[in-house]
């Protein structure tokens, strides 16, 4: 018996004839693409709907920037809390509950700040009437020194003009209310400065009660198999900060100190004044330090220009030793950030967001690199 083969499909030879296919289209980006042409076909539209984003953004904006002022304050309070929340913990070892913890911070606190205003405010007030009172006198006697002498030599007539308008105008009460903007202004701004340092405290106060919550909270916004890194991070960040104010208001305290025992040594006028201005500009990080040599030999320089030369090169020489020796110290500890980045980060701060920006600058710097450090570069560094 004969067996038939089984018969095999025939294929057609494909013939190129030089013409592409149309290229298919995809479903799901079909009608995307229709919408987008049919609506450029709507210019009503969509120019409705562009002036609708461009208004609520710039609502957003404003909202932002009428807020500023709270926003302040809520950064404020943040850095103090993170600043005061390691002595409560420390407080915390010697088995204090938290609660009495922070009552017992800021108890000291309260009392130490009544006793320093109990201090230093009616000194204050006495020496600044007084240096408006000395003024003439001041100028009079810089008048016979050798270097007025020199700069009227150079100058001609525009010293003595220069000198008299400047003693018009630091005795005329007129002026000091003015640069406030008016007697009411001036009064406005101590009140809202007050009321700006209770809001603060108060705020701190209640950070600083809830700092564990609120990491917590911020621990469980994450996955919960990168929770225990997150935590680790925070916490160093927040270690960092503390520890990086404190050191600012130790170095402040420092410089106040230097400046006090330098005018009184010298026999200049205001030490004590002199000392609570170092530690109020001092604080301000790298360029607080320049501004308070260049204010301290400026009023030194109305009182005896050779105290004042004496002022400038001794503060000269401790700016040198806080630089290479107490900074280091004393910031090394809590916080490592190589200078150049220091100094570009306050710049840069300081020229967004003024004094907050140059104090956040540093500590924000820190948590930039420490983040890079362990999270970027491990990632990195698994790539193979």
């Amino acid at each position: 018996m004969r067996l038939r083969k089984s018969a095999r499909p025939r294929v057609e030879p494909v013939v190129t004839t030089g013409e592409t296919d149309p290229p298919t289209t995809d479903p799901v980006e079909a009608p995307a693409a229709r919408t987008f042409w049919a609506n450029l076909n709507r210019p009503f539209a969509i120019g409705f709907a562009l002036t609708l984003g461009a208004l609520v953004a710039i609502t957003l904006g404003l909202a932002v920037t009428n807020l500023i002022t709270i926003i302040i304050y809520v950064v404020f309070a943040l850095f103090a809390a993170l600043g005061l929340d390691p002595v409560v913990r420390r407080i915390e070892k010697h088995q204090v509950s938290r609660t009495w913890g922070i009552v017992i911070v800021y108890f000291g606190f309260l009392i130490a700040l009544v006793a320093v205003l109990w201090l230093i405010i009616p000194t204050v007030v006495t020496q600044i009437a007084q240096f408006i009172r000395d003024i003439p006198g001041m100028v009079s006697d810089f008048q016979k020194t050798d270097l007025y002498s020199w700069g009227v030599a150079q100058f001609g007539d525009q010293v003595p003009q220069l000198v008299a308008d400047v003693q018009k105008f630091l005795t005329d009460p007129a002026n000091i209310a003015l640069i406030g903007g008016g007697v009411v202004q001036v009064g406005v701004s101590i009140a809202t400065t007050i009321s700006g340092l209770l809001i603060v405290i108060v705020l701190s106060l209640y950070f600083v009660a809830t700092l564990p919550q609120m990491k917590q909270a911020l621990y469980r916004l994450a996955p919960a198999r990168n929770r225990e890194f997150i935590a680790g991070i925070t916490e160093e960040i927040t270690d960092s900060v503390g520890g990086y104010l404190q050191g600012m208001i130790v170095l402040a305290f420092a410089n106040s100190v230097i400046a006090f025992i330098l005018f009184l040594s010298l026999q200049l006028p205001f030490p004590l004044l002199m000392a609570v201005v170092a530690f109020l500009i001092t604080i301000i990080p790298l360029v607080g330090t320049v501004l308070f040599w260049i204010i301290g030999s400026s009023v030194a320089l109305f009182s005896s220009p050779t105290a004042a030369l004496i002022f400038a090169a001794a503060y000269l020489v401790y700016m040198q030793l806080e630089a290479y020796v107490l900074t280091p110290r004393v910031m090394n500890k809590a916080i490592s950030v190589p200078g150049s980045l220091v100094v570009i980060g306050a710049l840069v701060g300081g020229t967004l967001m003024g004094l907050l920006g140059a104090l956040v600058a540093i500590p924000v710097t820190a948590s930039v690199l420490l983040i890079i450090k362990k999270v970027v570069i491990p990632k990195q560094d698994a790539k193979v």
